[in-house]
C-alpha cells in the first residue's frame, strides 16, 4: 500500500512557514483560482449565519460557497437564502436524503473550483483559513490539509466537554484536537482537498452515516497521497453541550468505526480497541463486584486512577468543583460511549452478514 511515512518535523515546519508567509503564485485564471467551500447543514438556523459570515470574510476573494441543506425542518434555508441574496458567491443546494456524505457528493457535482474546502455548519474559521489551505495544496505535496478543531462550550457542561475533547486522554490519537506541531496524519477534520482527487476517488461513501470523513481520508492515503495537519488552521467548532449528548455522539462514532473497519480492515489500529477493552473490563469488574466487591474495585481502580490524573491535569482549563465533576463525566462518556458503540457495530455487522447469507 503506497503510504509514505511522515516527512521530518523540521521539513514540515518549513513548509508551513513558507505557506503562511505569502499567498501561492496566481498563475491561473479566475476559475483556476476558484475555491469551492462546501457546508453541509441540517437544522442549523442558530449557527449557519455565523459560519457563513466567517467564510465570506476570507481574504481569498474567489469563492464558490455551496450550502447543502439536508432537509431542514427549521429556518436554515431562509437564513442561507437571505445571505445568498446579498452575496452571489453563496449558492443553496438541497439534499432530500439528509445524510452528510450525500450532501458532500451533491456539492462535488456542482463544484467549479480547483480546490474543495469543507467547513461544518456550526463552525467558524479565521479570515486566512482558505488562503493558508490553498497555499499548502498548491505545493502539490498534499492530498488533503486540515487544522486544529477547537471545541467551543457555552455553559458549565459545554466548557467541560470542550476541555475533555482537547485532552489526549479524552480523544487519544486524534491529533487535530490537541496537536501543536505540523505533521503528516491519518485523518484531518473538515479537510481541504484538490477537487481532482475528490472526483478521482468517487467522493464520500454514502453507505456511511458517521466516520465517512475518516474513511475518505483512508482512501486518499491508500491512493498514495499524504494528509497534512497544520495547527495554524484553526477551526472553532461548537461541541456538544450536555454529557448525555456527548455520550450518544461517541456511541455513534464507535458503532460507525466497525462498519468502516469491515470495509477497510487495515484501517483499524490497536488504539481503536482501547475503549472496547475498557468496557469489557468495567463489565467484568461490575460482575465480579457483586460477589467479591474488593475484586471488582481492584479491576476498576486503574481506570479510576487514570481518570483522576487526567482530570487533575485538565482542571486548570475549567473553573470550580462542579465543572471538574462534569469533566470526569465527559471523559467517561467519551470512552464508554465509544466502547459500547463498537460492540453495537459488531452486532450490526454480524446481523448484516447473517442476513446476506440467508438471502443467498
Amino acid at each position: 500500500m503506497p503510504m509514505d511515512g511522515p516527512p521530518p518535523t523540521t521539513d514540515l515546519q518549513a513548509i508551513v512557514a513558507a505557506a503562511t508567509s505569502r499567498p501561492p503564485s496566481r498563475t491561473h485564471d479566475v476559475e483556476g483560482d476558484l475555491v469551492t467551500v462546501v457546508i453541509p447543514a441540517k437544522d442549523e438556523e442558530a449557527a449557519i449565519g455565523a459560519c457563513l459570515r466567517s467564510v465570506l470574510a476570507q481574504d481569498w476573494p474567489h469563492l464558490q460557497v455551496l450550502v447543502v441543506d439536508g432537509a431542514s425542518s427549521d429556518s436554515t434555508v431562509a437564513v442561507v437564502t437571505a445571505l445568498a441574496a446579498r452575496d452571489p458567491r453563496v449558492e443553496l443546494l438541497v439534499n432530500p436524503r439528509g445524510i452528510i456524505p450525500a450532501s458532500l457528493n451533491l456539492a462535488v457535482r456542482h463544484a467549479r473550483g480547483r480546490w474543495l474546502v469543507r467547513i461544518d455548519a456550526h463552525a467558524s474559521v479565521p479570515p486566512d483559513y482558505v488562503r493558508t489551505a490553498v497555499a499548502h495544496l498548491s505545493t502539490g505535496r498534499w492530498g488533503g490539509v486540515g487544522g486544529r478543531k477547537d471545541g467551543i462550550g457555552g455553559g458549565p457542561s459545554g466548557d467541560a466537554i470542550a476541555a475533555a475533547m482537547a485532552s489526549r486522554f479524552g480523544v487519544g490519537g486524534s491529533t487535530y484536537h490537541h496537536g501543536t506541531v505540523a505533521q503528516s496524519v491519518e485523518h484531518i477534520p473538515f479537510g481541504a482537498y484538490p477537487l481532482s482527487v475528490v472526483r478521482e476517488l468517487g467522493g464520500w461513501d454514502e453507505d456511511l452515516r458517521v466516520n465517512q470523513d475518516f474513511e475518505f481520508d483512508y482512501r486518499v492515503r491508500s491512493a498514495g497521497h499524504q494528509l497534512l495537519f497544520d495547527p495554524a488552521l484553526v477551526i472553532k467548532w461548537e461541541n456538544r453541550q450536555t454529557v448525555a449528548a456527548l455520550f450518544q455522539q461517541y456511541r455513534r462514532y464507535g458503532r460507525g468505526k466497525v462498519k468502516v473497519a469491515s470495509k477497510h480492515p487495515r484501517s483499524l489500529r490497536p488504539r481503536h480497541l482501547a475503549a472496547p477493552a475498557l468496557v469489557l473490563l468495567l463489565a467484568t469488574a461490575a460482575a465480579a463486584g457483586t460477589v467479591r466487591p474488593r475484586v471488582g474495585l481492584g479491576l476498576a481502580a486503574p481506570y479510576g486512577l487514570a481518570l483522576a490524573v487526567a482530570t487533575a491535569r485538565t482542571a486548570p482549563q475549567v473553573s470550580g468543583a462542579g465543572q471538574r465533576a462534569r469533566l470526569v463525566a465527559a471523559f467517561a462518556a467519551m470512552h464508554v460511549g465509544w466502547g459500547l458503540g463498537f460492540y453495537q457495530g459488531l452486532r450490526d455487522v454480524a446481523v448484516s452478514r447473517g442476513t446476506r447469507s440467508n438471502a443467498g
